[in-house]
């Protein structure tokens, strides 16, 4: 591939392209503000804010050969492209599962519907997020075209992760020791998730190879519980899960899925019975590999031991909050 523009790259998943990509042997060159952390080692940092005029300037009298682009910013991605577009030989979009407009259908593929783009006039927030990615997506097939890979990403987990949601599970288990951890009663739920250090490979890859089109890029498919089960072994095995109905959870203000009082990768919702069973079909064929499933868990622990097993968390029930709703539980 040779020379690789990642826009972003100093926070977690651009991040990790960047080095994987040095790894690789490849001259690579981060075009961020630099805000966010530091570049890998052997990355060239072009510093610079997406926000404003002028931000590709720096980028623009060479060419690449592939770009990567994480945003979700409908405005900062046809920015990218439209100045950056004609120099690149590869573009990479780095999107969402978020982009479908249903997700109760299991073994769902890219053919799905997508939700609505996001008009030019709507700000992109938290609850624009999917509407936000798909006026993204199509800036960039409106720019480069079919030398466009749309990488649509599901839960991405791993350590380094600053949303908090994968590793609570880990964690909590080895926090609580011999003691009780509050699960939800949705042991058949499907669930998928990515390690970050395999999605950036394959997204490495892509851009080697030249892999276009829409991607599903997600992890494995597996019920919830064995997933906990795995986090428990890991852990050392010795909490004892308790599993509480989702109605009694949902009216003792407990959530689903990520943010904080909840229970992270929970879906209570009956709409989402496909969420965490897309097809990996596409990607699996494009390259795509994934690393056991206990290796994840391992690595994510040793990573929430460095970062504090009680810290205050973007995702989950804080330790005392949920010691309150298990002695409710059990009372």
């Amino acid at each position: 591939m040779g020379e690789l523009l990642v826009l972003g790259g100093t926070a977690w998943l651009g991040r990790e392209v960047a080095r994987v990509a040095v790894e690789r042997g490849h001259r690579v060159t981060c075009l961020a503000r630099g805000e966010a952390g530091a570049v890998a080692p052997g990355v060239t940092l072009l510093t610079a804010d997406r926000s404003q005029p002028g931000a590709y300037d720096g980028a623009t009298a060479r060419d690449w050969d592939a770009v990567v682009d994480v945003s979700w910013q409908p405005e900062q991605v046809r920015g990218a492209v439209t100045a950056l577009g004609p120099r690149s030989a590869h573009w990479t979009y780095v999107s969402s599962c978020s982009v479908y407009a249903t997700h109760d259908t299991p073994g769902a593929d890219e053919d799905a519907p997508l939700l609505a783009a996001l008009a030019d006039d709507v700000p992109a927030t938290g609850e624009t997020y999917g509407e936000a990615k798909v006026a993204c997506e199509a800036a960039v097939l409106s720019a480069v075209g079919d030398r466009a890979l749309l990488a649509r990403a599901g839960l991405i987990g791993g350590p380094g992760d600053p949303s908090d949601r994968y590793g609570y599970w880990v964690s909590r288990f080895a926090l609580a020791g011999d003691g009780p951890v509050l699960v939800p009663d949705a042991d058949d739920q499907p669930t998928q998730t990515i390690d970050v250090r395999d999605l950036a490979a394959w997204l490495v890859t892509a851009g080697e190879v030249g892999t276009t089109g829409p991607v599903n890029c997600v992890g494995e498919r597996q019920r919830l519980g064995d997933l906990l089960d795995a986090a428990n072994t890991v852990a050392g095995g010795r909490a004892r899960r308790l599993a509480a109905d989702p109605q009694w959870l949902q009216d003792n203000d407990v959530t689903g899925w990520a943010g904080p009082r909840s229970l992270p990768l929970w879906l209570p919702w009956a709409d989402h019975a496909g969420f965490g069973a897309r097809s990996d079909a596409r990607a699996m064929q494009s390259g795509l590999t994934r690393r056991p499933r206990d290796q994840t868990l391992a690595d994510t622990l040793a990573d929430e031991r460095r970062r504090g097993l009680d810290r205050e968390r973007a995702a989950g029930l804080s330790r005392g909050d949920e010691l309150l709703l298990l002695e409710a539980l059990q009372h």
